[in-house]
């Protein structure tokens, strides 16, 4: 692979022109496809196989006008103190605000409160229920500017009007922390590289890429059902990988210059040997991000594919384009065109610091190792206490119109108005059943109330409410919830009739148990594909043993984190954090994905270039020092700008944004400075040669895919540090560097 990708460098740094007028053409090509034949996106959240998602889809079909799956808003009336919303005043404002709300748009229902008796006893609270006839991320603008407006006649007559519910939430927008990213890592790349050619090299490869992949997404959207938010994770993931690509390709592009290679030779080099890295550093981004669709929920397999594609893309680009871009700049990528910045060379024959740390470490490998791994551990404890959910209004600011509304329902009704249960009968006199099991479920603990079943025209078909004493994320109404489809089987016995609990609640607590029971076999085969992958790359039992061990100790260490301040609530005001509460069940998934995958990649960068000087004859500990003094440096900026960028979504105020901003951010920080910079170095320095050890019959089986670069360097017949290959027959000796001719 090393000769081919060399081959490829040294062809895109002298036929640059071409290159880039091709993916400058494919980019034209991406945009024009995304503009005709963008479609629709589809927006409905499935479940497939859960119990909620198969009574949502049987009242589709037998009560449509149920609106089963559409979004609902809760808006809760709290009179002024001394008065009452039973009041004429009060009653003519609570009125109002319902009228506004049945004339409303895509308002499928509205629930009269003083009809349904929603008023609490003291008769200071009130609420009306609007279902709409579309899901939450259906809603348009006019619908929910309708409904925040519906609220201003109560406000006048008096009334505190908050609202709660999935047609409160905020659509997803995209927002300025891609910007804010892009510009975090131009001023870490110039840092790094001491240089504006070099650093803007990879933000303008990385742009180019995720233009290319957004562009392809969005056509795709003309041929297949597709989620709106299917290219989230692919703009945030393609732009990081991509630059992270670039970093390394751009790193090696310089050493090989001041190694006095000339420019074709130093392209065709950089990609030959951390191109190699690229190329299976992207593989194992790929493997975790299209294993999402092991979970099986639509969203997440859409948006790992698309996310993969980005990456794919990253890798295309970095490996093709990159190199012709370096064809159009030459020499002037070395760094020393900006005052004070070095760009990673050392003055006075100082050796730098990641090289001075790896020393550190190769001397002291087992203490530095045990203090690690119990550092690791002790911020990894908090984890045991992990406590899954999908929080809903409890779970947002306390000043938010959501939150207020839901302590207003605990206040005048108790928690459990906040998430009601909805109950479908299904069988022949769905009627009867009804009224039956709602016998049996008023006597189950923890029941409010049970609303009388209300039937669809053919009879088939029976609807009814039921009211938990607890909360929403409350554990009594997740076992509520299975004791009532316990009950289930007996009432299939006795009336023939079948029963499903669904509704938002119910639905939230399918979706927790679906994605908790995915998180072993989804860990499983990203890290044993992963392993097999490694073993490929490095040609060794022990090196992806320890690799994919070091990951499972970030995960410990990751999910410790948010349990000590999402769930815990310590240090909660320094992160922002205003409410505590379970972890958001689909943060464990896409952390393990993200962080997975760019875990990996520097794992891939800095071991490659310690196998590549353990091939080429240096000892175990130079080896790994040598390996730190090429690589530590691009390793710290990636994963500086990925932690920044992470970071940002730390001063978003939703709590769930916030919560997955913090999880990335620790990861990673965790993995590149502890995990990969110094528990890898301190185990490759304890172990020695035995790293590379891998049984001969294996070794055998295993193709050899030159990751290091071995092979290409006796093609150069360069085993002692020679210059470039001799040219080609019918090749002219004229050197294609633009900064010497």
């Amino acid at each position: 692979m090393a000769t081919f990708l060399y081959r490829l460098g040294r062809f895109s740094y002298r036929r640059r022109r071409l290159v880039a007028l091709l993916w400058v053409g494919l980019l034209v090509l991406f945009g024009v496809g995304a503009a005709v034949l963008k479609g629709p996106t589809s927006n409905d959240f499935s479940m497939p196989g859960t119990e909620s998602q198969q009574a949502i889809d049987l009242l589709k079909d037998r009560m449509p006008q149920a609106s089963a799956d559409g979004a609902t808003a809760r808006v809760v009336f709290a009179a002024p103190d001394g008065g009452t919303v039973t009041d004429p005043a009060g009653e003519a404002g609570v009125e109002k605000v319902v009228a506004r709300l049945k004339a409303a748009p895509q308002v499928a229902s509205v629930v009269d409160p003083y009809q349904a008796k929603a008023v609490s006893k003291d008769g200071r609270i009130a609420y009306t229920q609007v279902t709409y006839k579309v899901p939450a991320i259906d809603l348009t603008d006019a619908a929910r500017d309708a409904l925040a407006a519906a609220a201003q006649p109560g406000r006048d007559a008096g009334l505190r009007v908050e609202m709660g519910g999935d047609a409160t939430e905020a659509m997803p927008e995209q927002s300025a922390t891609e910007v804010i990213g892009v510009a975090v890592a131009a001023v870490v790349l110039i840092i790094t590289f001491g240089s504006l050619i070099a650093a803007g090299l990879p933000l303008l490869n990385a742009i180019l890429g995720v233009g290319i992949a957004m562009a392809g997404i969005t056509a795709a959207t003309g041929l297949f059902e597709m989620s709106s938010m299917t290219s989230t994770l692919a703009l945030m993931l393609g732009l990081a990988v991509a630059i992270d690509y670039a970093l390394f390709i751009v790193s090696r592009y310089r050493h090989e210059l001041r190694e006095g290679r000339t420019g074709e030779e130093a392209a065709g080099r950089a990609v030959g040997t951390a191109g190699s890295a690229v190329v299976f550093a992207g593989l194992t981004v790929v493997i975790a991000l299209a294993g999402l669709a092991v979970v099986d929920i639509p969203m997440l397999t859409e948006m790992g594919f698309a996310a993969a594609f980005a990456v794919v893309i990253a890798v295309l680009i970095a490996l093709s384009l990159l190199p012709a871009l370096l064809g159009f700049a030459g020499r002037k990528v070395l760094g020393g065109a900006i005052p004070f910045l070095r760009g990673g060379v050392s003055r006075r024959g100082r050796p730098p610091f990641g090289e001075r740390w790896a020393r550190f470490v190769v001397r002291r490998p087992l203490p530095v190792l045990l203090l690690a791994v119990a550092g690791l551990g002790v911020i990894a404890a908090p984890a045991l206490d992990l406590r899954l959910g999908m929080p809903g209004d409890e779970a947002a600011a306390p000043a938010t119109t959501q939150r207020q509304a839901y302590d207003l329902l605990d206040k005048g009704f108790g928690p459990g108005f906040n998430g009601p249960l909805m109950v479908v009968v299904d069988g022949p006199d769905a009627q009867a059943a009804g009224q039956r099991f709602a016998g049996q479920i008023r006597a189950l603990p923890d029941v409010v109330t049970v609303t009388p079943p209300q039937a669809s025209p053919k009879g088939d078909t029976a609807v009814l409410t039921v009211v938990p004493k607890s909360g929403p994320s409350s554990q009594r109404t997740e076992d509520l919830v299975s004791a009532i489809r316990g009950k289930a089987d007996g009432l299939k016995a006795q009336t023939g009739a079948g029963a499903m609990v669904t509704g938002r609640t119910a639905m939230m607590i399918d979706v927790s148990a679906k994605l908790s029971s995915a998180l072993a076999p989804y860990l499983g085969l990203v890290v044993g594909l992963a392993f097999l992958l490694l073993m490929l790359v490095f040609r060794s039992l022990l090196v992806p043993l320890k690799a994919t061990l070091g990951f499972l100790l970030t995960v410990a260490a990751t999910f410790g984190a948010v349990v000590a301040v999402f769930q815990w609530g310590w240090l909660s005001g320094l992160f922002g954090v205003d409410t505590t509460g379970p972890i958001m069940s689909m943060m464990p998934i896409f952390m393990i994905g993200v962080v997975f995958g760019l875990a990996m990649d520097y794992q891939v960068f800095l071991v490659t270039r310690m196998r590549e000087e353990h091939v080429h004859g240096a000892p175990p500990g130079e080896a790994v020092v040598t390996g730190f003094r090429h690589g530590a440096r691009v390793v710290t900026a990636a994963a500086v700008i990925m932690i920044a960028v992470f970071a940002g979504f730390l001063s978003s105020s939703e709590s769930m944004i916030k919560m997955m901003g913090f999880a990335l951010a620790a990861g990673v920080a965790f993995d590149a400075f502890v995990v990969r910079m110094t528990i890898v170095p301190a185990v490759m320095a304890l172990v020695g040669r035995s790293a590379w050890w891998l049984p001969r019959w294996l070794a055998r089986i295993l193709p050899n895919v030159d990751v290091e670069g071995e092979r290409l360097r006796h093609l150069l017949h360069d085993g002692h540090g020679g210059g470039a290959p001799a040219p080609r027959p019918g090749q002219g000796e004229r050197e294609l560097d633009p900064a010497v001719t």
